[in-house]
Protein backbone atom coordinates (compact mmCIF):
# COMPACT_ATOMS: atom_id res chain seq x y z
CA UNK A 1 0.00 0.00 0.00
CA UNK A 2 2.88 2.04 1.19
CA UNK A 3 4.26 1.70 -2.59
CA UNK A 4 1.19 3.13 -4.20
CA UNK A 5 0.99 5.75 -2.24
CA UNK A 6 4.16 7.16 -2.84
CA UNK A 7 3.38 6.68 -6.87
CA UNK A 8 -0.01 8.58 -6.07
CA UNK A 9 1.99 11.31 -4.54
CA UNK A 10 5.10 11.17 -7.54
CA UNK A 11 1.40 11.37 -9.91
CA UNK A 12 0.14 14.47 -8.07
CA UNK A 13 3.38 15.97 -8.36
CA UNK A 14 4.35 15.62 -11.66
CA UNK A 15 0.45 16.88 -13.16
CA UNK A 16 1.26 19.94 -10.79
CA UNK A 17 4.29 20.06 -12.60
CA UNK A 18 2.69 20.40 -15.84
CA UNK A 19 -0.16 22.35 -14.91
CA UNK A 20 2.01 25.15 -13.97
CA UNK A 21 3.04 26.52 -16.97
CA UNK A 22 -0.49 26.23 -18.58
CA UNK A 23 -1.35 28.08 -16.18
CA UNK A 24 1.15 30.61 -16.67
CA UNK A 25 0.04 30.94 -20.41
CA UNK A 26 -3.71 31.30 -19.92
CA UNK A 27 -2.18 34.12 -17.05
CA UNK A 28 -0.54 35.51 -20.16
CA UNK A 29 -3.79 35.19 -22.07
CA UNK A 30 -5.34 37.61 -20.02
CA UNK A 31 -7.37 40.20 -22.47
CA UNK A 32 -5.62 43.09 -20.24
CA UNK A 33 -2.57 41.50 -20.72
CA UNK A 34 -2.43 41.66 -24.27
CA UNK A 35 -3.81 45.32 -24.49
CA UNK A 36 -1.14 46.44 -22.11
CA UNK A 37 1.30 44.92 -24.00
CA UNK A 38 0.15 46.10 -27.47
CA UNK A 39 -0.07 49.77 -25.87
CA UNK A 40 3.25 49.63 -24.83
CA UNK A 41 4.97 48.41 -28.22
CA UNK A 42 2.91 51.37 -29.63
CA UNK A 43 4.52 53.46 -26.98
CA UNK A 44 7.93 51.86 -28.33
CA UNK A 45 7.51 52.16 -31.87
CA UNK A 46 6.35 55.94 -31.21
CA UNK A 47 9.38 56.83 -29.05
CA UNK A 48 11.61 54.96 -31.54
CA UNK A 49 10.31 57.58 -34.25
CA UNK A 50 10.58 60.38 -32.41
CA UNK A 51 13.89 59.85 -31.20
CA UNK A 52 15.60 58.33 -34.04
CA UNK A 53 14.12 60.70 -36.78
CA UNK A 54 17.22 62.29 -37.35
CA UNK A 55 19.26 58.59 -37.59
CA UNK A 56 16.10 57.61 -40.15
CA UNK A 57 16.42 60.65 -42.28
CA UNK A 58 20.26 60.20 -42.24
CA UNK A 59 19.88 56.55 -43.29
CA UNK A 60 22.56 55.66 -39.96
CA UNK A 61 21.02 52.44 -39.58
CA UNK A 62 23.76 51.44 -36.97
CA UNK A 63 22.91 54.69 -34.97
CA UNK A 64 19.13 53.78 -34.93
CA UNK A 65 19.86 50.00 -33.69
CA UNK A 66 21.91 51.43 -30.55
CA UNK A 67 18.82 54.04 -29.99
CA UNK A 68 16.21 50.94 -30.53
CA UNK A 69 18.17 49.13 -27.97
CA UNK A 70 18.14 51.89 -25.39
CA UNK A 71 14.20 53.00 -25.96
CA UNK A 72 13.38 49.23 -25.70
CA UNK A 73 15.33 48.40 -22.10
CA UNK A 74 14.00 52.32 -20.52
CA UNK A 75 10.35 51.03 -21.53
CA UNK A 76 10.95 47.63 -19.97
CA UNK A 77 11.70 48.78 -16.90
CA UNK A 78 8.67 51.14 -16.68
CA UNK A 79 6.76 48.26 -17.66
CA UNK A 80 7.69 46.32 -14.84
CA UNK A 81 7.77 49.18 -12.26
CA UNK A 82 3.91 49.71 -13.60
CA UNK A 83 3.30 46.04 -13.36
CA UNK A 84 4.61 45.99 -9.79
CA UNK A 85 2.98 49.56 -8.27
CA UNK A 86 0.04 50.35 -10.77
CA UNK A 87 -0.99 47.17 -11.52
CA UNK A 88 -4.87 49.25 -11.92
CA UNK A 89 -3.44 50.79 -15.35
CA UNK A 90 -3.25 47.31 -16.60
CA UNK A 91 -7.20 47.33 -16.64
CA UNK A 92 -7.55 50.76 -17.68
CA UNK A 93 -6.47 51.07 -21.07
CA UNK A 94 -8.02 54.61 -21.43
CA UNK A 95 -6.19 55.76 -19.02
CA UNK A 96 -2.90 53.63 -20.29
CA UNK A 97 -3.42 55.42 -23.85
CA UNK A 98 -3.67 58.92 -22.35
CA UNK A 99 0.12 58.51 -20.81
CA UNK A 100 1.42 56.92 -23.99
CA UNK A 101 -0.05 60.19 -25.91
CA UNK A 102 1.01 62.62 -23.91
CA UNK A 103 4.65 61.47 -23.10
CA UNK A 104 4.82 60.89 -27.02
CA UNK A 105 3.75 64.33 -27.35
CA UNK A 106 5.74 65.66 -24.88
CA UNK A 107 8.75 64.05 -26.28
CA UNK A 108 8.32 65.43 -30.02
CA UNK A 109 7.56 68.72 -28.48
CA UNK A 110 11.01 68.56 -27.12
CA UNK A 111 12.94 67.11 -30.42
CA UNK A 112 11.01 70.14 -32.47
CA UNK A 113 11.38 72.77 -30.27
CA UNK A 114 15.43 71.94 -29.51
CA UNK A 115 16.27 71.58 -33.03
CA UNK A 116 14.80 74.63 -34.15
CA UNK A 117 15.76 77.35 -31.28
CA UNK A 118 18.54 75.19 -29.93
CA UNK A 119 17.45 76.35 -26.64
CA UNK A 120 16.99 73.44 -24.05
CA UNK A 121 15.05 75.04 -21.93
CA UNK A 122 12.25 73.24 -23.92
CA UNK A 123 13.32 69.97 -22.50
CA UNK A 124 12.78 71.49 -19.00
CA UNK A 125 9.13 72.71 -19.37
CA UNK A 126 7.82 69.79 -20.44
CA UNK A 127 9.48 67.59 -17.54
CA UNK A 128 8.03 70.03 -15.56
CA UNK A 129 4.77 69.64 -17.19
CA UNK A 130 4.26 66.08 -17.03
CA UNK A 131 5.14 65.86 -13.39
CA UNK A 132 2.78 67.83 -12.40
CA UNK A 133 0.31 65.82 -14.63
CA UNK A 134 1.31 62.22 -13.72
CA UNK A 135 0.88 63.68 -9.64
CA UNK A 136 -2.60 65.15 -10.53
CA UNK A 137 -3.76 62.39 -12.44
CA UNK A 138 -1.66 59.02 -10.37
CA UNK A 139 0.30 59.31 -7.39
CA UNK A 140 3.34 60.85 -5.81
CA UNK A 141 5.62 57.69 -6.31
CA UNK A 142 4.16 56.40 -9.39
CA UNK A 143 4.85 59.92 -10.95
CA UNK A 144 8.33 60.53 -9.05
CA UNK A 145 9.37 56.72 -11.07
CA UNK A 146 7.77 57.51 -14.13
CA UNK A 147 8.97 61.32 -14.60
CA UNK A 148 12.47 59.37 -14.03
CA UNK A 149 12.11 57.54 -17.21
CA UNK A 150 10.50 60.55 -19.18
CA UNK A 151 13.38 62.42 -18.33
CA UNK A 152 16.14 60.29 -19.57
CA UNK A 153 14.09 60.16 -22.71
CA UNK A 154 13.84 63.74 -23.20
CA UNK A 155 17.94 63.52 -22.78
CA UNK A 156 17.93 61.52 -26.24
CA UNK A 157 15.25 63.56 -27.42
CA UNK A 158 17.30 66.69 -26.84
CA UNK A 159 20.16 65.55 -29.61
CA UNK A 160 23.23 67.19 -30.16
CA UNK A 161 22.10 70.04 -27.22
CA UNK A 162 21.64 67.77 -24.76
CA UNK A 163 24.01 67.34 -22.10
CA UNK A 164 24.70 66.44 -17.96
CA UNK A 165 23.32 69.80 -16.99
CA UNK A 166 19.80 69.34 -19.00
CA UNK A 167 19.01 66.05 -17.68
CA UNK A 168 19.61 67.52 -14.07
CA UNK A 169 17.71 70.48 -15.08
CA UNK A 170 14.60 68.38 -15.94
CA UNK A 171 14.78 65.93 -12.93
CA UNK A 172 15.13 69.28 -10.43
CA UNK A 173 12.01 70.78 -12.14
CA UNK A 174 10.06 67.60 -11.52
CA UNK A 175 11.13 66.97 -8.08
CA UNK A 176 9.30 69.84 -6.45
CA UNK A 177 5.73 69.04 -8.13
CA UNK A 178 6.06 65.08 -7.28
CA UNK A 179 6.89 65.89 -3.71
CA UNK A 180 4.79 68.67 -2.75
CA UNK A 181 1.58 68.59 -5.07
CA UNK A 182 -0.57 65.83 -2.48
CA UNK A 183 -3.83 67.86 -3.80
CA UNK A 184 -5.03 71.02 -5.19
CA UNK A 185 -7.47 72.53 -2.54
CA UNK A 186 -6.71 76.10 -3.28
CA UNK A 187 -5.80 78.09 -6.66
CA UNK A 188 -2.57 79.77 -4.97
CA UNK A 189 -1.09 75.91 -4.28
CA UNK A 190 0.57 75.20 -7.80
CA UNK A 191 2.34 78.65 -8.02
CA UNK A 192 3.49 78.28 -4.84
CA UNK A 193 4.65 74.79 -6.07
CA UNK A 194 5.68 76.59 -9.22
CA UNK A 195 8.01 79.51 -7.48
CA UNK A 196 9.19 76.29 -5.64
CA UNK A 197 10.13 74.40 -8.68
CA UNK A 198 11.55 77.65 -10.49
CA UNK A 199 14.10 78.56 -7.55
CA UNK A 200 15.32 74.51 -7.41
CA UNK A 201 15.63 74.72 -11.49
CA UNK A 202 17.99 77.94 -11.05
CA UNK A 203 19.78 76.67 -8.79
CA UNK A 204 20.47 73.88 -10.34
CA UNK A 205 21.14 74.80 -13.70
CA UNK A 206 23.58 77.83 -12.67
CA UNK A 207 25.54 75.57 -10.86
CA UNK A 208 25.61 72.43 -13.34
CA UNK A 209 26.53 75.47 -16.12
CA UNK A 210 29.04 76.92 -14.45
CA UNK A 211 30.63 73.48 -13.31
CA UNK A 212 30.88 72.49 -17.04
CA UNK A 213 32.12 75.36 -18.50
CA UNK A 214 33.06 78.25 -16.04
CA UNK A 215 32.07 81.87 -16.71
CA UNK A 216 31.32 85.20 -15.78
CA UNK A 217 27.96 85.33 -13.56
CA UNK A 218 25.87 87.03 -17.30
CA UNK A 219 26.70 83.58 -19.06
CA UNK A 220 25.67 81.86 -15.97
CA UNK A 221 22.19 84.10 -15.75
CA UNK A 222 21.52 83.34 -19.61
CA UNK A 223 21.10 79.63 -19.20
CA UNK A 224 19.41 79.77 -15.08
CA UNK A 225 16.99 82.25 -16.32
CA UNK A 226 14.97 81.01 -19.36
CA UNK A 227 14.99 77.46 -17.40
CA UNK A 228 13.59 79.43 -14.29
CA UNK A 229 11.17 81.29 -16.24
CA UNK A 230 9.86 78.81 -18.09
CA UNK A 231 8.89 76.47 -14.85
CA UNK A 232 6.71 78.94 -13.87
CA UNK A 233 4.98 79.47 -17.08
CA UNK A 234 4.30 75.78 -17.02
CA UNK A 235 2.57 75.90 -13.52
CA UNK A 236 0.34 78.72 -14.60
CA UNK A 237 -0.26 76.93 -17.88
CA UNK A 238 -1.26 73.47 -15.94
CA UNK A 239 -3.91 75.51 -13.64
CA UNK A 240 -5.49 77.00 -16.69
CA UNK A 241 -5.49 73.35 -18.12
CA UNK A 242 -6.95 71.48 -14.69
CA UNK A 243 -10.65 70.84 -16.23
CA UNK A 244 -9.13 69.20 -19.32
CA UNK A 245 -6.91 67.17 -17.92
CA UNK A 246 -9.10 65.89 -14.78
CA UNK A 247 -11.53 65.07 -18.50
CA UNK A 248 -8.87 62.87 -20.17
CA UNK A 249 -7.65 61.40 -17.19
CA UNK A 250 -11.65 61.13 -15.53
CA UNK A 251 -9.67 62.14 -12.00
CA UNK A 252 -11.08 65.09 -9.97
CA UNK A 253 -8.84 67.58 -7.74
CA UNK A 254 -9.48 68.41 -4.72
CA UNK A 255 -10.50 71.77 -6.53
CA UNK A 256 -13.62 70.12 -8.04
CA UNK A 257 -14.41 68.11 -5.26
CA UNK A 258 -14.79 71.34 -3.35
CA UNK A 259 -16.75 72.95 -6.09
CA UNK A 260 -19.51 69.70 -5.93
CA UNK A 261 -19.63 70.11 -1.97
CA UNK A 262 -21.06 74.08 -2.45
CA UNK A 263 -24.49 73.12 -1.17
CA UNK A 264 -25.89 75.42 -4.33
CA UNK A 265 -24.70 73.16 -6.91
CA UNK A 266 -28.21 71.52 -8.86
CA UNK A 267 -28.20 68.42 -7.52
CA UNK A 268 -27.85 69.14 -3.94
CA UNK A 269 -30.23 72.05 -4.20
CA UNK A 270 -32.62 69.52 -5.62
CA UNK A 271 -31.93 67.21 -3.15
CA UNK A 272 -32.63 69.82 0.13
CA UNK A 273 -35.85 70.85 -1.26
CA UNK A 274 -37.50 67.61 -2.14
CA UNK A 275 -35.87 64.95 -0.13
CA UNK A 276 -34.96 67.37 3.08
CA UNK A 277 -34.48 64.23 5.15
CA UNK A 278 -32.09 62.39 2.35
CA UNK A 279 -29.92 65.85 2.42
CA UNK A 280 -29.41 65.51 6.40
CA UNK A 281 -28.37 62.27 6.53
CA UNK A 282 -26.06 62.83 3.84
CA UNK A 283 -24.35 65.69 5.12
CA UNK A 284 -24.19 63.61 8.67
CA UNK A 285 -22.68 60.66 6.34
CA UNK A 286 -20.20 62.78 5.24
CA UNK A 287 -18.88 63.90 8.25
CA UNK A 288 -18.46 60.26 9.52
CA UNK A 289 -16.90 58.85 6.09
CA UNK A 290 -14.82 61.73 6.17
CA UNK A 291 -13.21 61.05 9.82
CA UNK A 292 -13.29 57.88 8.76
CA UNK A 293 -11.09 57.92 5.68
CA UNK A 294 -8.46 60.43 7.39
CA UNK A 295 -7.91 58.11 10.09
CA UNK A 296 -6.49 55.68 7.76
CA UNK A 297 -4.60 57.88 5.30
CA UNK A 298 -7.40 58.03 2.76
CA UNK A 299 -9.06 60.99 1.05
CA UNK A 300 -11.34 62.01 3.94
CA UNK A 301 -12.80 65.18 1.16
CA UNK A 302 -13.66 62.18 -1.45
CA UNK A 303 -15.58 60.32 1.38
CA UNK A 304 -17.27 63.38 1.92
CA UNK A 305 -18.15 64.98 -1.29
CA UNK A 306 -19.33 61.25 -2.33
CA UNK A 307 -21.45 60.94 0.62
CA UNK A 308 -23.48 64.38 -0.47
CA UNK A 309 -24.56 62.71 -3.48
CA UNK A 310 -24.38 59.10 -3.16
CA UNK A 311 -28.33 59.13 -2.41
CA UNK A 312 -29.34 61.72 -4.89
CA UNK A 313 -31.20 58.66 -6.80
CA UNK A 314 -33.72 59.39 -3.91
CA UNK A 315 -34.96 62.70 -5.84
CA UNK A 316 -37.36 60.69 -7.73
CA UNK A 317 -39.35 58.85 -5.02
CA UNK A 318 -38.94 60.63 -1.65
CA UNK A 319 -41.51 59.50 -0.19
CA UNK A 320 -40.50 55.70 0.10
CA UNK A 321 -38.04 56.21 2.19
CA UNK A 322 -38.06 56.55 6.21
CA UNK A 323 -36.36 59.42 6.29
CA UNK A 324 -38.48 61.67 4.23
CA UNK A 325 -42.01 60.70 5.85
CA UNK A 326 -43.30 62.79 7.42
CA UNK A 327 -46.61 60.88 9.31
CA UNK A 328 -46.12 57.39 10.92
CA UNK A 329 -48.15 55.98 7.97
CA UNK A 330 -45.66 54.30 5.20
CA UNK A 331 -46.33 54.90 1.71
CA UNK A 332 -45.02 50.93 1.58
CA UNK A 333 -48.02 49.60 3.88
CA UNK A 334 -50.51 49.11 0.41
CA UNK A 335 -47.81 47.50 -1.78
CA UNK A 336 -45.97 43.85 -1.81
CA UNK A 337 -42.57 43.40 -0.34
CA UNK A 338 -41.52 42.47 -4.08
CA UNK A 339 -42.76 45.88 -5.06
CA UNK A 340 -41.50 47.61 -2.22
CA UNK A 341 -37.53 45.96 -2.72
CA UNK A 342 -38.01 47.49 -6.83
CA UNK A 343 -38.56 50.95 -5.28
CA UNK A 344 -35.71 50.83 -2.81
CA UNK A 345 -33.23 49.05 -5.06
CA UNK A 346 -34.33 51.55 -7.74
CA UNK A 347 -32.79 54.47 -6.49
CA UNK A 348 -29.18 53.32 -7.47
CA UNK A 349 -30.38 53.40 -11.10
CA UNK A 350 -32.13 56.67 -10.58
CA UNK A 351 -28.97 58.27 -9.04
CA UNK A 352 -27.21 57.25 -11.97
CA UNK A 353 -29.00 58.80 -14.57
CA UNK A 354 -29.49 61.98 -12.63
CA UNK A 355 -25.40 61.70 -12.02
CA UNK A 356 -25.00 61.38 -15.98
CA UNK A 357 -27.85 64.11 -17.06
CA UNK A 358 -26.08 66.62 -14.64
CA UNK A 359 -22.41 65.77 -15.80
CA UNK A 360 -21.24 64.90 -12.36
CA UNK A 361 -17.07 63.15 -12.09
CA UNK A 362 -17.18 60.00 -13.01
CA UNK A 363 -15.04 59.56 -9.62
CA UNK A 364 -17.86 60.64 -7.52
CA UNK A 365 -20.44 58.35 -9.56
CA UNK A 366 -18.54 55.13 -8.08
CA UNK A 367 -20.48 56.33 -4.30
CA UNK A 368 -24.12 56.17 -6.14
CA UNK A 369 -23.38 52.92 -7.40
CA UNK A 370 -21.89 51.22 -4.94
CA UNK A 371 -22.71 52.32 -1.05
CA UNK A 372 -25.06 49.10 -0.67
CA UNK A 373 -22.94 46.95 -2.83
CA UNK A 374 -25.02 43.52 -3.33
CA UNK A 375 -26.05 43.91 0.24
CA UNK A 376 -29.54 42.03 1.40
CA UNK A 377 -32.90 44.60 1.90
CA UNK A 378 -33.48 43.00 4.67
CA UNK A 379 -36.76 44.35 6.03
CA UNK A 380 -38.82 43.52 3.05
CA UNK A 381 -36.90 40.20 2.56
CA UNK A 382 -37.83 39.07 6.23
CA UNK A 383 -41.58 40.37 5.21
CA UNK A 384 -41.45 38.48 2.37
CA UNK A 385 -40.25 35.63 4.58
CA UNK A 386 -43.54 36.23 7.04
CA UNK A 387 -46.01 36.59 4.52
CA UNK A 388 -45.34 33.37 2.60
CA UNK A 389 -45.24 31.53 6.07
CA UNK A 390 -48.48 32.94 6.74
CA UNK A 391 -50.19 31.69 3.53
CA UNK A 392 -48.90 28.11 4.32
CA UNK A 393 -48.92 27.37 0.51
CA UNK A 394 -46.81 24.40 -0.57
CA UNK A 395 -47.23 25.02 -4.10
CA UNK A 396 -45.08 28.56 -4.18
CA UNK A 397 -40.59 28.41 -3.34
CA UNK A 398 -40.01 30.77 -0.52
CA UNK A 399 -38.60 34.09 -1.63
CA UNK A 400 -34.76 33.89 -2.06
CA UNK A 401 -32.29 36.19 -0.81
CA UNK A 402 -30.94 36.84 -4.58
CA UNK A 403 -34.43 38.38 -5.58
CA UNK A 404 -33.99 41.02 -2.13
CA UNK A 405 -30.48 41.86 -2.95
CA UNK A 406 -29.09 45.15 -4.74
CA UNK A 407 -27.36 44.17 -8.05
CA UNK A 408 -24.56 46.24 -7.35
CA UNK A 409 -21.09 46.60 -8.14
CA UNK A 410 -19.37 45.87 -4.65
CA UNK A 411 -16.68 49.09 -3.73
CA UNK A 412 -13.85 48.89 -5.39
CA UNK A 413 -11.86 51.50 -3.69
CA UNK A 414 -11.43 51.92 0.91
CA UNK A 415 -13.29 55.46 -0.04
CA UNK A 416 -16.17 53.79 -1.66
CA UNK A 417 -16.08 50.86 1.40
CA UNK A 418 -15.94 53.63 3.61
CA UNK A 419 -18.88 55.64 2.85
CA UNK A 420 -21.51 52.00 2.63
CA UNK A 421 -20.03 51.25 5.83
CA UNK A 422 -20.88 55.46 6.83
CA UNK A 423 -24.63 55.07 5.24
CA UNK A 424 -25.60 51.24 6.95
CA UNK A 425 -24.11 52.13 10.46
CA UNK A 426 -26.00 55.76 10.54
CA UNK A 427 -29.09 54.31 9.95
CA UNK A 428 -28.51 51.66 12.32
CA UNK A 429 -27.38 53.99 15.35
CA UNK A 430 -30.38 56.27 14.32
CA UNK A 431 -33.03 53.15 15.12
CA UNK A 432 -31.55 53.48 18.59
CA UNK A 433 -33.90 54.57 21.59
CA UNK A 434 -31.07 55.69 23.87
CA UNK A 435 -27.74 55.67 21.53
CA UNK A 436 -24.83 55.67 24.49
CA UNK A 437 -21.54 55.19 23.22
CA UNK A 438 -21.38 51.81 24.46
CA UNK A 439 -24.31 51.03 22.46
CA UNK A 440 -22.83 53.04 19.21
CA UNK A 441 -19.75 50.84 19.80
CA UNK A 442 -21.45 47.81 19.25
CA UNK A 443 -23.64 48.52 16.43
CA UNK A 444 -20.93 49.87 14.62
CA UNK A 445 -18.74 46.58 15.28
CA UNK A 446 -21.70 44.05 14.08
CA UNK A 447 -22.44 45.84 11.26
CA UNK A 448 -18.92 46.05 10.27
CA UNK A 449 -18.29 42.48 10.85
CA UNK A 450 -22.10 42.15 8.90
CA UNK A 451 -20.49 43.76 5.59
CA UNK A 452 -17.20 42.04 6.14
CA UNK A 453 -18.59 38.41 6.20
CA UNK A 454 -20.97 39.32 3.59
CA UNK A 455 -18.11 40.00 1.12
CA UNK A 456 -18.89 43.32 0.56
CA UNK A 457 -15.17 44.66 1.42
CA UNK A 458 -13.65 41.74 -1.04
CA UNK A 459 -12.34 43.98 -3.95
CA UNK A 460 -11.51 46.94 -2.12
CA UNK A 461 -8.30 45.42 -0.16
CA UNK A 462 -9.05 46.51 2.93
CA UNK A 463 -7.14 44.94 5.79
CA UNK A 464 -8.61 44.04 9.04
CA UNK A 465 -6.65 46.98 11.03
CA UNK A 466 -7.74 49.41 8.80
CA UNK A 467 -11.19 48.78 9.39
CA UNK A 468 -10.53 48.33 13.36
CA UNK A 469 -9.69 52.15 12.56
CA UNK A 470 -12.76 52.87 10.69
CA UNK A 471 -14.78 51.61 13.32
CA UNK A 472 -13.10 53.61 15.75
CA UNK A 473 -13.58 56.58 14.02
CA UNK A 474 -17.24 56.30 13.40
CA UNK A 475 -17.66 55.19 16.72
CA UNK A 476 -16.43 58.42 17.42
CA UNK A 477 -17.84 60.90 15.67
CA UNK A 478 -21.60 59.50 15.90
CA UNK A 479 -21.02 59.54 20.03
CA UNK A 480 -19.98 63.11 19.35
CA UNK A 481 -23.19 63.61 17.19
CA UNK A 482 -25.84 61.98 19.12
CA UNK A 483 -24.86 63.30 22.38
CA UNK A 484 -26.49 63.30 25.51
CA UNK A 485 -28.35 66.71 26.33
CA UNK A 486 -30.21 68.31 29.46
CA UNK A 487 -33.66 68.53 29.74
CA UNK A 488 -35.18 71.76 29.94
CA UNK A 489 -36.63 72.61 33.21
CA UNK A 490 -40.21 73.47 33.28
CA UNK A 491 -41.20 76.98 34.71
CA UNK A 492 -43.14 77.15 37.66
CA UNK A 493 -46.73 77.85 37.38
CA UNK A 494 -47.81 81.41 37.91
CA UNK A 495 -50.16 81.98 40.86
CA UNK A 496 -53.49 83.01 39.30
CA UNK A 497 -54.34 86.98 39.54
CA UNK A 498 -56.37 87.96 42.49
CA UNK A 499 -59.37 89.50 41.77
CA UNK A 500 -59.67 93.05 42.89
Amino acid sequence: MGFFNRTTLRKSRVRKGIDRPFADISRLANPDVIYSALIWLLFVFLSIVVLGYDSIEQAAYGRLTAMAIVVVLICLAAAFHVSQYQKRLLKNRARAVALVVLFVLLLAAVKVSVALTGQTFWATATAAAAALILTIAYSQRFAMAMILFYCILAYFAAGRFANLNVLLTMIAAAAPYCFFVKEIRTRMKLLEVSLLAAVTVFLMAGAMEFLLSPRLTPGVLEVAGPNAAITIVVGVLIQGLLPVIEKVFRIATSMTLLDYSDANQPLLRRLAMEAPGTYSHSLLIGSVAEAAAEAIGRNGLLCRVGSYYHDIGKINKPGYFVENQLGSVSWHKELSPAMSQLIIVGHVKDGMELAQEYGLPVVLRQFIETHHGTTLVEYFYNEAVKQHEQKDSTDTSPPSEGEFRYTGPKPRTKEAAIVMLSDSVEGAVRSLSEPTPTKIEAVVHNMAMKRLQDGQFDECDMSLRELSQIEASMSKTLAAHHHGRIAYPTPPEMPPEQEQ
